[in-house]
């Protein structure tokens, strides 16, 4: 019986995704090219997308919000995993790192179920109707993640996803004195969500941290 997680070392981590990971070859060249920018960090582990992807057809979700896009990873597992009506909202600051996602968005033929927004992502959220949306993955300016929660249970749907990376801060979040306002935001949401009772909730320890929560 298992008390707690395992820890993955280096050749444990190797062997999950040998036996598990269903990577693309176009999937591994967009992680490739992405990994030679700066801030590369900001792009989630394969694992992560693969499993954003399934979470998609588990739910039957049709319509998606992604907060924090850079070069469009875990948009594209998202939407190749929606039926051909889907539609993907992306939510992103302008950066040249568009132009990548947009090449491999095309290329892999599911370009048209994506609509990229340039701007402050709780300037166009607040443009949405309540209730409109399946699921929504959260992944950009970490001192705004409250506000995001309120918002995205604004626009889910009753039994829609709502999903936050980072939410263990490669273990910044054990700070008590936090040494900025990203930590200080990832702290209040995870203590916030442990007690709202208008989620379901689950905290993984998958890349970084990523916390499910199912609006009741």
């Amino acid at each position: 019986m298992t008390g707690q997680t395992l820890y993955l070392d280096d050749a444990l981590y190797d062997y999950l995704r040998r036996v598990s990971l269903r990577e693309t070859p176009l999937l591994a060249r967009l992680r490739a090219e992405t990994a030679a920018r700066p801030n590369a960090n900001w792009q989630v582990a394969p694992e992560q997308g693969q499993l954003l992807a399934l979470l998609v057809r588990l739910s039957g979700a049709r319509r998606l919000i992604e907060v924090g896009t850079f070069t469009g990873y875990s948009a594209l597992c998202m939407a190749d995993a929606l039926p051909a009506d889907g539609e993907l909202l992306c939510c992103d600051l302008p950066g040249d790192y568009h132009d990548i996602a947009r090449r491999y968005w095309q290329e892999a033929g599911v370009e048209s179920r994506i609509e990229l927004r340039p701007g402050p992502a709780l300037d166009t959220l607040a443009t949405l109707a309540d209730g409109a949306f399946d699921l929504i993955f959260i992944d950009a300016d970490k001192a705004n993640y409250p506000r995001y929660l309120e918002e995205a249970l604004r626009l889910l749907r009753q039994g829609g996803v709502v999903l936050f990376d980072n939410t263990l801060w490669s273990g910044r979040v054990l700070q008590a004195q936090p040494d900025s306002d990203d930590t200080r935001a990832i702290q209040a949401l995870n203590l916030a969500l442990r007690d709202d009772v208008r989620v379901d909730l689950s905290l993984l320890p998958l890349g970084d941290g990523l916390t499910l929560c199912r609006k009741r």
